[in-house]
């Protein structure tokens, strides 16, 4: 097999993973300064295995400090070549097809957002039979991908009309604002976000270092604790822990409601009830509660892919997905 490494560029988080094995995540905020995206390229990939071919999947071009996506998409292929300098590169795109930094260029709008493809197409063998879903709860959104028989059948492939029918939902576990999920029953401002929820119910892991945060405070209990007391207008000495745990509860509910209607429609399209349930991305375990409740799917077989994978791969699967895909061409 030859040694590929796959990338997978984001507006939030850059994950880089490599065919054997070896994965990483990082937060890297795009859309505050895109010129230094080749220099965190060359940082991330310096602690990777060395690689004979680099494999790029980009959902990044949607930050705001583009002034459309396939500007987007040009800024952050420039910044791979150049970070690749003579290693080659390749892009895959939303049709399942990988092309070179040239042609990816020239269909900008067919490479934008097309990792959910990527690990749809290289999960398909844990389900080689019959209807199934692959449901990735990432740190920002939530991919419902129908299968058949182990093939990606999507009803749409951009995520505008991806959007309109529910197989991409705007919601993850870390980089979703509170006031989008609790309407008036919390301050409209964003005092936190769905990584407060997960710290504090001690679903996710505390990043000391990592201040991608509403306040930009640490990533820690402590912390995500004050950020849910000020979505109930309040603070540490004017909300009690339960409170905060109450508020944070209520989260979990809005975002499984919200998975489960889409997980819904999506599965109703499907021939059959799906046979097969993969979980992937760091929200797994909310994708994973989310289908438990669902009758529809009780007797389906569930495959978690941090089970098959690893955690570490699971939590950078579309960058492990692309580099696969690519090693096998």
């Amino acid at each position: 097999m030859a040694a590929v490494l796959g990338l997978d560029i984001g507006g939030a988080n850059l994950k880089a993973a490599h065919v054997n094995g070896h994965a990483l995540s990082v937060p890297f905020a795009l859309w505050k300064d895109p010129a230094l995206l080749p220099h965190a390229l060359r940082t991330l990939i310096g602690q990777m295995p060395a690689a004979d071919v680099w494999a790029v999947t980009t959902t990044g071009e949607l930050c705001d400090c583009f002034e459309s996506k396939r500007q987007g998409v040009h800024v952050i292929l420039d910044a791979v070549k150049e970070a690749a300098g003579n290693t080659p590169v390749h892009v895959w795109r939303n049709d399942g097809c990988f092309v070179d930094v040239a042609v990816a260029r020239e269909t900008a709008l067919q490479v934008a957002a097309a990792n959910w493809l990527a690990l749809a197409t290289f999960a398909g063998p844990y389900a080689t039979w019959g209807a199934s879903l692959l449901i990735d709860v990432g740190s920002t959104t939530t991919d419902i991908v129908p299968l058949l028989d182990g093939r990606p059948i999507p009803q749409e492939r951009t995520d505008p009309q991806r959007l309109r029918c529910h197989e991409l939902v705007y919601t993850g576990v870390r980089r979703t604002p509170l006031c989008a999920l609790l309407g008036g029953a919390g301050a409209a401002e964003l005092f936190a976000t769905t990584l407060d929820v997960y710290l504090v119910l001690e679903c996710l892991q505390a990043r000391p270092s990592d201040r991608s945060t509403a306040d930009g405070r640490p990533g820690t209990k402590p912390h995500a604790h004050a950020r849910l007391a000020r979505m109930l207008c309040a603070d540490l000495e004017s909300s009690t822990e339960a409170e905060r745990l109450e508020l944070a509860e209520r989260v979990v509910s809005r975002q499984i409601e919200l998975i489960q209607a889409a997980v819904t429609e999506v599965a109703a399209r499907l021939p059959t009830t799906p046979l097969t349930v993969l979980f992937a991305g760091e929200g797994e375990f909310l994708a994973e509660r989310a289908v438990r409740s669902l009758p529809s799917l009780s007797t389906s077989r569930k495959v978690l892919l941090s089970v098959k994978l690893g955690p570490e791969i699971s939590q950078a699967a579309c960058a492990y997905a692309v580099a696969m895909l690519a090693a096998k061409e």
